[in-house]
């Protein structure tokens, strides 16, 4: 049986190569005819992935076959693209859509389609099967339709795959055993989920958990800095078994946990989660927490030097989705501060290619670390 992943982004290319390791043939599908054809000569697209460039060199082209059409006689295709959201903050289905009816084209009878894409509770069971219903002319029950949120992290999406429990959820119990059989041929910690519904529910619970305890975090380290308390000596003091303060920062960004609470909060047929989206408005907010705070830093002098240290939407990484530092660096400019940036993943062609003016840490009057909070005069 042969396998396709649709989407080889940094959770759709992990999930393949460990599938091609298993020894299954796989069919990875991109609309990137460059990224394919690296894939197909064995060179990663995805090089600050560990252990991705051993799988992409010993399978890719081989075992792991890339192109950017779906292909027929796969028994199993993996739906794995962004769902993002609209400038209203509205769940898009556009690539969803997109690659669930390419996938409908070829579908024939006992196929199994799995959802890896995180999305609104009910979206396998409704707008993706009514997508592949209608283009495929085949009715569920002739094929098998399932969700399985993708769990990985960016920089670890191999071993995440490999350790973290997998959750799969069968929009009916059939499919839902089959799907649970296919994810244990690969995979040592498979769960089954009561339904596909549960197994939506449980990414975006996740996401959501994070946000509001960042959102705590936030918050109490507002109130510590008032009262002139360092909140990482309280974080320090105070976790044990039963109290995990998360780290503060400047607001939450990344491909997941600012975008999957708004699931919840665009669904009319849930009662207001309130402190959910009051976690969202905190966590946003922050920005112009630190606008003002560095501001008053720097005296509110325009000639001050002020560096970002670091741009990346987490520590350590070179991945600019829903980047906060970026954000901060254009409300400074906007604020009249002479904003600079440095990051050592970065050149400075590359930031200037972003829009933003590079520095060199030891020319800047100010330097601000977005993760540590630590503020540096010259």
């Amino acid at each position: 049986m042969s396998v396709a992943v649709i989407g080889l982004g940094r959770a759709g290319l992990p999930l393949a190569g460990v599938i091609a390791e298993s020894g299954t043939y796989v069919f990875g599908i991109d609309i990137d005819t460059e990224k394919c054809d690296m894939i197909n000569s064995g060179e990663n697209p995805y090089p600050d992935e560990p252990d991705l460039d051993q799988i992409i060199e010993a399978y890719g082209g081989d075992v792991l076959y890339a192109t950017p059409s779906c292909v027929p006689d796969c028994g199993v295709y993996v739906v794995i693209v962004p769902v993002g959201l609209t400038p209203d903050n509205k769940p898009d289905f556009k690539y969803l859509e997109k690659a669930c009816r390419s996938v409908g084209r070829v579908l024939k009878e006992d196929d199994l389609v799995i959802v890896e894409t995180t999305v609104p509770v009910g979206t396998t069971e409704t707008l993706v099967r009514g997508w592949l219903e209608d283009v495929s002319g085949l009715r569920l029950g002739d094929f098998y339709l399932a969700h399985s949120p993708e769990r990985i992290m960016a920089g670890m999406a191999v071993t995440r795959l490999k350790t973290f429990p997998k959750i799969v959820g069968g929009v009916d119990s059939a499919s839902g055993l089959k799907a649970h059989s296919f994810y244990s041929g690969f995979l040592p910690d498979v769960r089954l989920a009561p339904d596909s519904r549960t197994a939506e529910f449980t990414k975006i619970a996740e996401g959501t958990y994070r946000d509001v305890n960042i959102a705590l975090a936030n918050e109490l380290y507002v109130a510590a800095a008032t009262y002139n308390i360092d909140y990482h000596e309280v974080r320090r003091l105070a976790n044990h078994a039963f109290c995990h303060l998360h780290l503060a920062g400047i607001g939450v960004g990344g491909h997941c946990v600012p975008v999957y609470p708004h699931f919840l909060i665009s669904d009319n047929s849930i009662a207001r989660p309130e402190l959910v989206e009051h976690s969202r408005v905190l966590n946003d907010g922050m920005i112009d927490y630190w606008v003002t705070r560095i501001m008053f830093e720097i005296d509110y002098s325009p000639e001050v030097k002020v560096c970002i240290h670091e741009i990346g939407y987490r520590p350590d990484t070179a991945i600019l989705t829903n980047s906060r530092p970026v954000v901060l660096y254009h409300a400074l400019k906007g604020a009249g501060v002479d904003v600079y940036v440095h990051d050592d993943l970065f050149t400075p062609e590359e930031a200037e290619s972003l829009g933003l003016r590079w520095i060199e840490i030891e020319d800047a009057d100010f330097v601000f670390n977005p993760f540590t909070l630590v503020m540096d005069h010259a």
